[in-house]
């Protein structure tokens, strides 16, 4: 099992349609942009509060559009 800060929050632009059910859940790393859509802060996830937002976020999200991923290694070093 990973450990929450290997892990971060990405969204699929393609699939979002702008619910924003994912903002409401996770307001610490999910925004709107002016037309609804959401955008995410990518960096690795740190508390375990923030692990159950995301992983409700995640859920909620009627398009299937937020997925929750392996942090990059070149992340790892920008976000300790």
């Amino acid at each position: 099992m990973r450990q929450h800060a290997d892990q971060m929050l990405a969204v699929d632009m393609v699939k979002c349609d702008g619910h924003g059910i994912c903002a409401w859940l996770f307001p610490d790393r999910v925004g709107l942009d002016d037309w609804g859509y959401a955008w995410v802060d990518s960096a690795p996830l740190q508390t375990p509060s923030q692990r159950r937002a995301v992983r409700a976020a995640v859920r909620a999200c009627p398009r299937r559009a937020l997925t929750l991923m392996p942090v990059p290694d070149a992340a790892r070093s920008v976000h300790p």
